[in-house]
């Protein structure tokens, strides 16, 4: 009979911390080992994180909403689920205090109690140094309010510690009171989006403010810094899908009979960017400082929305190794783990080119950001029917579709990246399905 502690794990080598998302356990119940206990999310992923070993859960050392680094305990489960639960008697947090630890070391957890009563961090130790969680700094810092300001806030926490409500009150009872610029030394791209620093809108009746989730700030921050890293050009093209549309009819039933998965658009187009890729490898490269690393591996990454989580981009390694079946077949099993929460960082790494398909959403023609290190990303629009002058003069009733080429000026110029979409238009065009299933 032993209490386990359970760590926050490591979701990658570059992941320092994890927000947990939501408990799937309470303190007394019981859980079975490899069960669902908590789920988590990071920059890069969300996650169900199973429980180590069968018991009792004792105490959940944080709760939802809280950021905390890798490796800190998160709960404590009693490995005998008969034993009795004393959750007093259960190890608590150490305050964090000057002395020990600089502030941005402190774990980054929300500026809330614990679910159990885990011990608060003083507001002020005996340097004259008063305690704030990194949530409760970063909302400081997106209002304007620095740190002479911050410290005159009297805080309802433990010890006069101010929280989250206190800083919302503050915030909304400082009105339209002048706010102070953020500190020289801070970098707008690793800011993100939260460098702005315009007015601050205020809740009420006809406004509604929607606290943004990690993965959409690490979206809207990505997006950002991919913007400020590449300038963007955009090439694009009209593919005439028809004939796919045609050979696609014919087998789309047999082949989901036999691979018990939907023969879709996107499938035929990644086949093509892949062959593309093949005819123009300097597109499947990426920029470090002065060199271009040209990939010999095409890692074919495609966007996937996941309802009301934004989108990831699961990776398809080796893609020039498969054929259209194969293609298929990998696409489905990493679109399933997404949605189910089950992707891992080697899913969601070491992609050297993106697809996406706005063309699901109805959507003619767009123009997509590149995912970094990435230099290019292909984005197509919906098919559509439309008269079409053919090259005999006659007109005839064609399946249309757009495609965009985006792509990093500083390596791809113009040629290059028509040469590359006139390739992906070619495939498309010219593809005989029977030869690359």
């Amino acid at each position: 009979m032993a209490k386990v502690e359970v760590v926050m794990p490591q979701m990658g080598e570059s992941i320092t911390t994890g927000t947990i998302t939501k408990w799937h356990k309470g303190p007394g119940d019981t859980i079975e080992l490899d069960a669902i206990l908590l789920e988590i999310s990071t920059d890069k992923v969300e996650s169900e994180i199973p429980s180590p070993v069968e018991g009792r859960i004792v105490e959940l050392l944080y709760p939802e909403g809280a950021t905390v680094d890798v490796g800190r305990p998160i709960a404590i489960i009693e490995d005998d689920a008969n034993a009795s639960i004393d959750t007093a008697s259960a190890p608590k947090e150490e305050p964090v205090k000057k002395a020990d630890a600089p502030a941005a070391a402190a774990p980054a957890q929300e500026a809330h109690a614990p679910v159990s009563a885990a011990k608060e961090a003083p507001a002020e130790d005996e340097g004259g140094f008063r305690f704030y969680t990194p949530l409760v700094k970063a909302m400081a810092k997106d209002a304007g309010i620095a740190l002479s300001e911050l410290k005159n806030i009297q805080g309802s926490g433990a010890g006069g510690r101010v929280n989250k409500a206190d800083l919302e009150a503050y915030i909304a009872n400082r009105g339209s009171a002048p706010r102070t610029a953020a500190p020289s030394h801070a970098a707008p791209q690793a800011a993100g989006p939260a460098a702005y620093t315009g007015p601050v809108t205020q809740p009420g009746p006809r406004v509604e403010i929607i606290p943004m989730d990690n993965m959409r700030k690490a979206i809207a921050k990505n997006m950002v810094i991919s913007k400020q890293t590449s300038p963007h050009v955009n090439s694009i093209d009209e593919i005439d899908m028809t004939n796919l549309v045609k050979q696609r009819n014919k087998i789309k039933d047999e082949f989901k009979k036999r691979e018990g998965i939907n023969l879709t658009f996107s499938h035929f187009v990644m086949y093509a960017i892949v062959q593309a890729l093949k005819d123009h490898p300097l597109v499947n490269a990426s920029i470090e400082g002065d060199n271009i690393v040209v990939k010999k591996d095409i890692n074919l990454g495609c966007a996937v929305a996941v309802p009301g989580n934004g989108l990831v981009v699961p990776v398809l390694k080796n893609a020039q190794d498969l054929n259209l079946t194969g293609l298929a077949r990998k696409l489905d099993e990493l679109a399933n783990k997404a949605r189910n929460k089950k992707l891992t960082m080697d899913d969601l790494s070491g992609g050297t080119y993106t697809f996406t398909n706005n063309g699901s959403f109805g959507t003619l023609i767009a123009t997509p950001v590149i995912l970094q290190p990435q230099i290019g990303i292909f984005c197509t629009g919906v098919i559509k029917k439309r008269v079409m002058v053919m090259d005999d003069d006659s007109m005839a009733v064609r399946q249309m579709m757009y495609g965009t080429h985006t792509y990093d000026h500083r390596l791809v110029d113009g040629e290059l990246g028509s040469k590359f979409l006139a390739s992906v238009k070619h495939y498309l065009e010219t593809m005989d399905i029977s030869k690359i299933l």
